[in-house]
């Protein structure tokens, strides 16, 4: 079964966190925004890397590894809606 944006990703993401990014315009919860690939998938490949790092959401929680492991998923599986 394929990881999709709707059902698996976007719940991932806090209100808080998606209000606080929009503010970056980096809508979390869109998908049109977070699996375009005109620029290499680079939102989803930017939002991966903060949320590896630690850097997002500003002062946690911080996604673990089965979350992370996720994500990466919904990636390999081709961004899925």
């Amino acid at each position: 079964m394929s990881v999709s944006f709707e059902k698996d990703i976007k719940p991932m993401f806090r209100p808080i966190d998606v209000e606080h990014m929009k503010v970056y315009n980096m809508p979390l919860d869109d998908y049109a925004y977070m699996s375009d690939p005109s620029n290499d998938h680079g939102n989803a490949r930017s939002v991966e890397e903060t949320l590896k790092d630690q850097s997002m959401p500003p002062g946690g929680p911080y996604w673990d590894e089965q979350q992370l492991a996720l994500y990466s998923q919904w990636k390999s599986d081709g961004y899925q809606p």
